[in-house]
């Protein structure tokens, strides 16, 4: 048996701190380990940051989230209608071997998302970026 936290959020990094305790809460009453809960926490912060950031640019948008709690994983659903972006495909790839000075600042929040999820799946539905995500326990 599967719960569900939904969330309808402002496009403002306000809504940073919404996610942030919400899923908090719901991670604590599902009784999630530490580790999987700052994955979910870091992956949702990293992605509604691009959203709100690179996605709309500007408030005046929404965006949703839905965590599924499920015995063997975390499912994560994030819909926006900000233009077309497949994270898997259109974002740059890191230059993680470079030094430090050889860097450019940013750019490894997609990076970091592959790394933590056990899964990523990305497809455009009626002019929305659907991008879900599975964290196996």
């Amino acid at each position: 048996m599967s719960k569900q936290l939904s969330l309808n959020l402002e496009s403002s990094l306000d809504a940073l701190g919404q996610i942030e305790q919400a899923v908090t809460e719901f991670g604590t009453e599902h009784e999630w380990p530490e580790d999987l809960l700052f994955h979910v926490q870091l992956t949702l912060d990293e992605l509604a940051t691009n959203v709100i950031n690179h996605g709309y640019g500007a408030g005046g948008h929404s965006f949703q989230i839905t965590v599924k709690s499920k015995p063997e994983a975390v499912q994560i659903e994030l819909v926006d209608e900000a233009h077309p972006f497949d994270p898997l495909h259109d974002a740059p790839q890191p230059a993680i071997d470079a030094s430090v000075q050889e860097r450019e600042v940013g750019g490894l929040g997609v990076h970091i998302v592959k790394e933590l999820m056990d899964e990523i799946e990305y497809r455009r539905e009626d002019g929305k970026n659907c991008l879900k995500l599975v964290k196996k326990r």
